[in-house]
């Protein structure tokens, strides 16, 4: 099975349509057909239902879509590890980043560095904590950074230099906002917006015997989407400071919990990880700021 193979599946399976897949490719429909066929009788399994006008995936080819993004991406990375290595001002770095405001630190970081290797390419991926370590685990990412407290059987990692810490965004005109805080109490019965990551790893400690009480409306993994579902007044959503705009006039207020619950965050890479050179500058540097920070 080559990696070419793959990509000409992947972009069939984007675009459910041979001609158009073949036009992006820049190959001929026969040759992208035949390569097809190849990849079924390899497999032995038909990974397409074609249609008069589109193309769909069967299971069998679902399923070869989730495993040939992670190989293709894989690939990718790994040609890219190996042209940097000869490049002197640059290489591309892959992070995994949770929501949190002191993203800000790996932003200066970023700056900082490019700002002496201008060449510096970087992807950033969004996710909760495990979606990016399983990124991280599969050899996508060079560095994620996660909000809960990670394995030291699995990785290396640097604690970030502040802590977040938990509030309830709510309609600016709730009852609720003219408290300068909400306990558990204050949140029985009423729907609540978290994520599921939050609500077991957080949420459920903190609530502690009135857990069982507390109603969970929606889950969602972006603290935006969450917001705008609080604003219509559907429920309070259960976040970190500093991640939704609760300033005057935006129609929503941020209430810290009672009693606090802090949040930590770190940057965590593999335990037995290889780094191209220009990840190695950057974990240099950010251990040196944040040590002396």
């Amino acid at each position: 099975m080559e990696i070419r193979t793959l990509k000409y599946f992947l972009a069939v399976a984007r675009e459910e349509n041979m001609t158009r897949a073949a036009e992006n490719l820049h190959v001929t429909q026969p040759t992208l057909s035949k390569a097809l066929k190849v990849l079924e009788d390899e497999l032995g399994k038909k990974l397409f239902t074609r249609h008069s006008f589109s193309i769909a995936l069967t299971e069998e080819g679902t399923l070869l879509r989730d495993r040939a993004e992670d190989l293709v991406s894989m690939a990718d990375k790994i040609e890219q590890e190996f042209l940097s290595l000869d490049d002197i001002t640059g290489g591309e770095i892959r992070f995994g980043l949770a929501e949190s405001y002191q993203i800000r630190y790996l932003a200066r970081e970023i700056r900082k560095l490019k700002a002496v290797y201008p060449n510096l390419r970087y992807h950033i991926t969004s996710g909760d904590t495990e979606q990016v370590t399983e990124k991280l685990d599969k050899g996508l990412l060079d560095f994620a950074i996660i909000c809960t407290t990670p394995s030291e059987r699995k990785y290396h990692y640097i604690q970030f230099p502040e802590s977040d810490y938990f509030g309830a965004v709510l309609p600016a005109d709730s009852p609720l906002a003219a408290k300068d805080i909400l306990t558990c109490d204050d949140l029985v019965g009423l729907p609540l917006f978290t994520s599921e990551q939050s609500w077991e790893n957080d949420i459920r400690p903190w609530a502690k015997g009135r857990f069982s009480q507390l109603c969970l409306e929606g889950s969602f993994r972006l603290a935006y989407n969450g917001s705008m579902f609080a604003k219509e007044g559907l429920g309070i959503l259960l976040t970190l400071n500093n991640l939704i705009d609760t300033s005057p006039g935006s129609g929503l207020v941020f209430r810290p919990l009672h009693p606090h619950l802090e949040v930590k965050m770190y940057l965590i890479w593999g335990r037995y990880q290889s780094f191209t050179p220009i990840a190695q500058r950057f974990l240099k540097q950010i251990q040196t700021s944040f040590s002396e920070g």
